[in-house]
């Protein structure tokens, strides 16, 4: 679809160097866990009428793995050679004010959840972590946290906006889905 002037679309695929530049340029993926403690845990509260512990386990338990996340992000900075010399403030941290961004498949920048089977595919994730992949795609345990890293300079953080059919054509035979299944996972993201 057409944005309004001045704006641009823009694609994960736009922070990646093409290989015939020559440009040193990294992409990572990532899967982590909190593990399925947290959500025994919740179930024993939850077991026992204790709703306010339950809830406050599987939040504690997200957070970790959020951060645990970020701690990652920050060592593959490091490694990549432009995050060592990172004097940042928690504030700054807080606010991403690094280089380099960290989408994940379901949301704005990368909605079709599908990826996710891609990713973990790659990784060997379910081997590695214990994170298992619903037939909705969403991760079990629910304290989890998937994605790829982006070295890019540039790299920013932007939602995909409608689609039109067409693109969803191609999306489709570029995956190799059919129609009706790319429809219903991109359904948000329909311009018809």
């Amino acid at each position: 679809m057409q944005k309004p002037k001045g704006q641009q679309n823009h694609s994960l695929a736009d922070f990646v160097a093409p290989k015939e530049v020559g440009l040193r340029d990294y992409l990572g993926g990532f899967a982590v866990t909190a593990g399925h403690g947290a959500d025994e845990l919740a179930k024993k509260f939850a077991e026992s009428n204790d709703d306010y512990n339950a809830i406050l386990t599987k939040a504690l338990a997200d957070r970790l793995a959020e951060a645990f996340a970020e701690y990652l992000h920050r060592e593959a900075r490091v490694a990549w050679g432009f995050g060592r010399d990172e004097q940042l403030t928690v504030d700054e941290l807080i606010r991403e004010r690094y280089r380099g961004i960290r989408p994940a498949a379901g949301y704005p920048a990368s909605p079709d959840h599908t990826e996710k089977e891609t990713l973990f595919r790659l990784l060997g994730a379910e081997a590695q972590t214990g994170i298992k992949l619903t037939e909705s795609f969403a991760m079990h345990p629910g304290a989890s946290v998937s994605g790829l890293y982006f070295s890019h300079p540039q790299a920013k953080y932007f939602g995909v906006g409608k689609v039109a059919r067409d693109q969803i054509h191609d999306y489709a035979l570029r995956k190799s889905m059919s129609v009706p299944a790319v429809e219903k996972w991109l359904g948000p993201n329909l311009a018809y």
